[in-house]
Order: C-alpha cells, then sequence, then structure tokens
C-alpha cells in the first residue's frame, strides 16, 4: 500500500505539482481513506522526501554498478552514467522531474538528507572524471569539480527538454553530449588561446 501512495503521489505531483495537490487528491485517486494515508505517512511532505529519496538512492545504485564494472573503460563508465540519466526521462520522467522540480517544497531536516545522498552522486561522478585526467583521456588543464558540475547540469536539464519519444533518439542525444565532454564543440583553437 506504500509503494502505491508513493505511485499516485508521483502521478499527482507531476500532473499538478506538489502544492496544488492535497492528501483527499491522493487518497481520492487511490479510493481509500486518509487513515489510510496516515498510517503510512506523516504528511504530504513526508511522501514527497520519500519520493526524493527513493529516486536517489535508485540513481546512485546504478551508479555504483556501473562504476564498479570491471570490463568498462572510463569512456564506457561515463557513456553508461549519461545514458542512464537521459534514459531515466523515459522510464522514470515523472519521478525525475518532482526530484529536480519540487524540492524547494521540503524543510531543511529533509532536504539535507537528499543533499547528502545528491553529494554522492556527484562525487562518484567526480572521481570518475579524475580517473579520466589521470588517464589522460580528459585534458589534465580541466577542473575535476567544475567538469563535473557541467556534464551534471547538462544531463539534468534534460529533463525539462528532452522528449523520448521525439525525433532524436535517447542514444543519439548521449553520443552528443559525451561528444561535447570529451571533445567540446568546435574543430578550432582552445579557447585560451582565443582569449
Amino acid at each position: 500500500m506504500k509503494r502505491k501512495i508513493m505511485e499516485t503521489g508521483i502521478q499527482l505531483f507531476h500532473q499538478n505539482g506538489f502544492k496544488s495537490t492535497s492528501v483527499q487528491d491522493i487518497v481520492q485517486l487511490m479510493g481509500v481513506t486518509k487513515g489510510t494515508f496516515y498510517y503510512y505517512f506523516n504528511s504530504k511532505e513526508e511522501l514527497l522526501k520519500d519520493i526524493h529519496l527513493s529516486y536517489i538512492e535508485e540513481i546512485v545504485k546504478e551508479q555504483e554498478v556501473i562504476l564498479n564494472n570491471p570490463s568498462y573503460d572510463f569512456t564506457k563508465k561515463l557513456y553508461e552514467i549519461v545514458f542512464m540519466l537521459i534514459n531515466n526521462i523515459k522510464t522514470k520522467g515523472p519521478s525525475a522531474r518532482i526530484f529536480t522540480r519540487e524540492n524547494r517544497h521540503l524543510s531543511e531536516n529533509h532536504v539535507d538528507e537528499i543533499k547528502e545522498k545528491r553529494a554522492k552522486f556527484r562525487k562518484n561522478t567526480q572521481k570518475l572524471v579524475e580517473e579520466g585526467i589521470k588517464q589522460g583521456v580528459i585534458n589534465k588543464d580541466f577542473r575535476a569539480d567544475i567538469l563535473t558540475l557541467g556534464i551534471l547540469g547538462m544531463t539534468n536539464w534534460s529533463y525539462y527538454w528532452f522528449n523520448p519519444d521525439g525525433e532524436v533518439p535517447t542514444e543519439k542525444v548521449v553520443e552528443i553530449f559525451l561528444d561535447m565532454i570529451l571533445n567540446g564543440i568546435t574543430s578550432n583553437e582552445r579557447i585560451s588561446n582565443i582569449i
């Protein structure tokens, strides 16, 4: 039942936004009483927190499976992480959008718990970028922290514009992103030589 409440919450928060969805809306759609809701959750905000935690914990686990795969080199690991994030728009779109859009409705103690998990994903990605710099795949003059934030910003922002059922398939978007990350967007001189 808890999972069903979460799924209904995801559906309604995605469609109507957190603020415009009431506990009554959730239980009405499910055909249960408010008592059922409050048996599993103390508040609508606690439900939102659990949706956030469920999403971030799952993608951290998926990321760690990719990073710990001994048959993957740096480029394959980076590809698989970017693919996972873009592919989630199709497989977990509503949860991903709630995660990026609705976190402003969480109280500080709930935000801190989620920030810790987000930071883990970012740190794991940064370790991979540092590995790429060590191996010489990435220019040693680049800062790993800024490059990591750029990669995550680019992929996370995709939730706002990428249509997985549109004319550009997920694999093509990932290929373009990876090409930009590893090769840049110009064949001309580096920016440091221009400015």
